[in-house]
């Protein structure tokens, strides 16, 4: 599956009603989910962390969804490697992608 095959399948599923909710309450969801991944691996559980990281993804392409973003576009940012430096790995040392 692609990055954009997700994204569409997310739309299918939660689209309808995420949209209704907005971008604000939406993305209060994907923190929590963020919140709940920190937990999972501070833990070491590791499935868990499997389950919560689908989770943020799917949070995550919905938010990009209700914002009219392409993810498949958006990751282009990294395809010629480090966005600051073009490196692989990064050679600049910047720690903010």
């Amino acid at each position: 599956m692609t990055i954009a095959d997700f994204q569409r399948r997310i739309e299918d599923i939660y689209f309808e009603r995420d949209n209704a909710r907005g971008l604000g309450g939406t993305f209060m969801w994907f923190v929590e989910e963020v919140g709940e991944l920190a937990t999972a691996l501070r833990e070491g559980d590791k499935s868990a962390a499997e389950g919560e990281l689908a989770d943020v993804l799917a949070w995550l392409m919905t938010l990009a969804s209700i914002s009219g973003v392409e993810m498949e576009t958006a990751i282009a940012k990294y395809g010629d490697g480090c966005p600051a430096c073009k490196e692989t790995p990064c050679g600049c040392g910047n720690p903010k992608p």
